[in-house]
């Protein structure tokens, strides 16, 4: 009963987000006929951009492998799903009890506090659940004591993090309907902070003039297309036609492969962005019962491609800087003596592409280049700080890939290493947690009080 709730139900990103807007939609007293379709038009929203996102993670595994080859690259391939299965023999019963009372700490507080804000990803509510417990139980941190400040840290994160975007995410919207709920909020933090210093004047990436011979590069699912036919030919040629055609492709030419390919990554954002429209346009409207009478003015905080539609061009941009300078940190990594992080197609492009759009809310297209760029060197550089912190599982050739696990992470696992007893502990995770409300809310009408006087 316990893994059918936890990790069937509230593990299962669909029927989370499906349960609250059934929620919503009965509190508002809708009739059944809304009520059915709401909440189904909802879980399908979630289920389509779960399928795209199948779509581009097998396109992009394929890239991957012929990189590879091509590259002769070895290391550490960060990967939430991976690592967090790894993590579940030992740590299960952990994950599950965080994750739970995590929850309930996130709806205690946008009830009780200025952070109005329910997370609903899911799947990102586990991976955060899945570390925090790794690395209480490795730091000697067991039992009650474990379950209690690891769920009062999650549930902080979960509230803290939509609302260091928010002010971010209102321009790049330009509403205030919801807010982004997902672990990367670091990098796009960064990235609009990024944006913000360089990007005076530049213009946005969705003014780029196009030719009138070009035209049809307007078109978002054309231009994808032939950005990655191109990048999946170049990888394609650098691996040789050899190992495509006997180990990928199963005897289909190598270059009639990489055009497959390359279109299928196209695909997949074409389907992502479809179920994002969906979502939306059924989650917002039955988010309001929430908000009005168990959270008033709750938004609902929402997994990173929900920005993807605002900024098109800014997402293909913000994917190849991100990954890019993974590349690049690929050699630097080894000068400060930390173990090799080998880019990952998957984070790259989903938190890539969100910084390149907070990047360019802030900055324009300088903005959308350099912040994507500096979201590439942090999940590259904060998945080798973070592997000493894991124990035995920093060994197994994977690790958290997001920047919010890096960052909580890092302070989470040296903040144990100074503090012995557990009664210290709780009371300096309160503290802790005392002290970043303050700067939250600080930083919040800092910002916003910024952006009304510009």
């Amino acid at each position: 009963m316990v893994d059918l709730i936890m990790v069937d139900i509230l593990g299962t990103p669909s029927i989370l987000v499906g349960l609250f807007a059934l929620i919503g939609l009965l509190i508002q007293r809708k009739n059944i006929a809304d009520i059915v379709s709401g909440t189904l038009k909802t879980v399908m929203g979630f289920v389509i951009l779960g399928a795209g996102a199948n779509v581009l993670v097998g396109s992009l595994e394929q890239f991957s492998s012929m990189f590879d080859e091509a590259f002769s690259v070895g290391g550490v391939i960060p990967n939430n799903e991976a690592i967090v299965a790894l993590a579940q023999e030992s740590f299960g019963t952990e994950t599950a009890m965080i994750m739970l009372f995590g929850m309930v700490v996130n709806i205690v507080l946008a009830r009780l506090t200025p952070f109005k804000y329910i997370f609903l990803t899911g799947h990102h509510t586990m991976f955060m659940a899945c570390m925090i417990a790794v690395i209480l139980v490795t730091g000697g941190i067991t039992g009650p004591t474990m379950i209690i400040v690891g769920s009062i840290i999650l549930g902080a994160l979960m509230v803290l993090s939509p609302a260091m975007l928010q002010p971010f995410t209102r321009k790049i919207t330009g509403s205030d309907d919801f807010a982004v709920g997902h672990f990367g909020s670091f990098g796009y933090f960064v990235s609009a902070a990024v944006g913000k210093a360089v990007g005076k004047g530049s213009r946005s990436t969705e003014e780029i003039k196009v030719p009138k011979s070009l035209g049809f590069l307007r078109d978002t699912s054309v231009s994808v297309s032939l950005t990655m036919v191109i990048l999946f030919f170049v990888v394609a040629g650098a691996a040789g036609p050899a190992f495509i055609e006997a180990e990928l492709s199963g005897g289909q030419n190598f270059l009639v492969f990489a055009l497959i390919q390359g279109i299928t990554f196209a695909a997949g954002v074409y389907i992502i962005l479809a179920g994002v429209r969906m979502l939306l346009a059924e989650i917002v409207p039955a988010f309001k019962g929430i908000a009005d009478k168990v959270v008033p003015n709750a938004k609902p905080a929402l997994d990173c491609p929900a920005v993807f539609p605002f900024a098109s061009n800014a997402v293909i941009i913000g994917f190849l800087t991100s990954f890019i300078a993974g590349l690049a940190s690929m050699f630097l990594l080894p000068v400060f003596g930390l173990k090799v992080i080998v880019p990952g197609l998957v984070p790259h492009f989903f938190t890539g592409a969100a910084a390149g759009v907070f990047g360019n809310a802030t900055g324009g297209r300088r903005g959308a280049i350099f912040g994507s760029a500096a979201n590439g060197v942090l999940i590259s550089f904060l998945p080798a700080l973070l592997l000493p912190v894991l124990g035995t599982l920093g060994f197994e050739g994977t690790t958290f890939g997001d920047s919010d696990f890096g960052v909580v992470g890092i302070v989470l696992g040296n903040l144990i290493n100074f503090i012995q007893s557990n009664v210290f502990f709780i009371l300096a995770t309160f503290v802790i947690l005392a002290i970043l409300f303050l700067l939250g809310w600080k930083n919040k009408h800092t910002i916003d009080g910024s952006d009304k006087a510009a």
